[in-house]
């Protein structure tokens, strides 16, 4: 069981420009948002989204070329604005990073939080998002179709799955209406919920690389149930887990402002001597590795 190596090499050759998307689903006639983050040539200025500032311009033209994907899918009930770091990263090294609000499942709607309804619908939106970003007039000609990856946290984890082809089952053993993409050719698992797929033969049509991190001291989603739902996976190069010594369930979030900060607001807390703001530093060069390994030499 890897352990993650504290080394920051990080070469980023371009800056990151931001900018919303909304996503329409017309079936369900709901409407929800995306932040994507992408490379640009433009001199980097601070763009604030909610209570979170991002090293990345608002709006600032995409630079030439075509770049890979990667769509993040974030946890239950959490915030499609927590990942920035990994977003930042990535995009400054040449990526086009969609992190998409999940209806019904977010900070601000919880209303199919934790039920088969929302689980169904989570892979389907993720979808939908990278569909309507490739679409977009403005990114049409830079995303490549042919090169995209998915990385989720926790619930988002359980999503990533499903569109690399696991197949979940609800807690009452019911098995979900969930479809793979094809287009996902490799996915990052941080701190994922597997719970859903425990039922033999869940994981069978997973073939795309897998890289899984997680939290030593993470009591939401423990190390060792993840190794033990995922060892399937794990038997087949370039996949891999890692355990970070200390880390909690919340330690892959980007770390909070000062002021939102604070013992009874537990995705701003970490275990006792853990030090996110330097985890920070380091995690995404370790994503951007993995991504670049599997995804762009595949």
């Amino acid at each position: 069981m890897d352990h993650l190596d504290l080394t920051n090499d990080s070469r980023t050759t371009m800056n990151s420009g931001v900018r919303s998307v909304q996503i329409h689903d017309d079936e369900r006639d709901v409407i929800f948002t995306c932040v994507v983050q992408y490379p640009t040539l433009t001199d980097t200025s601070s763009t604030t989204i909610g209570p979170y500032a991002f090293d990345a311009t608002l709006n600032a033209p995409i630079a030439a070329g075509q770049f890979p994907i990667c769509l993040v899918s974030h946890g239950g009930g959490g915030s499609h604005l927590l990942y920035r770091s990994i977003g930042t990263h990535l995009s400054k090294n040449g990526y086009i990073v969609i992190a998409l609000e999940h209806f019904g499942d977010n900070r601000n709607d919880r209303s199919l939080a934790d039920t088969d309804a929302g689980a169904e619908l989570r892979p389907r939106h993720a979808v939908l998002t990278l569909d309507t970003v490739l679409g977009d007039p403005f990114f049409k000609s830079a995303g490549d179709s042919k090169q995209v990856a998915v990385l989720g946290h926790s619930m988002g984890g359980y999503t990533a799955l499903a569109l690399i082809g696991g197949q979940p089952y609800s807690r009452s053993a019911r098995k979900l209406a969930v479809k793979a993409d094809p287009r996902f050719r490799a996915a990052v698992l941080l701190a994922p919920a597997t719970d859903w797929y425990r039922a033999p033969g869940s994981l069978n049509n997973v073939t795309a690389p897998v890289l899984v991190i997680a939290g030593e001291r993470d009591s939401v989603t423990r190390p060792e149930d993840i190794r033990e739902t995922l060892s399937p996976l794990l038997e087949n190069d370039p996949s891999q887990m890692i355990v970070v010594p200390d880390a909690g369930h919340f330690s892959f979030l980007a770390p909070f402002p000062a002021h939102m900060r604070r013992n009874d607001f537990p995705p701003s807390s970490d275990p006792e001597g853990f030090n996110r703001e330097q985890f920070h530093l380091i995690l995404p060069e370790r994503i951007l590795g993995f991504l670049n390994r599997t995804l762009i030499t595949r």
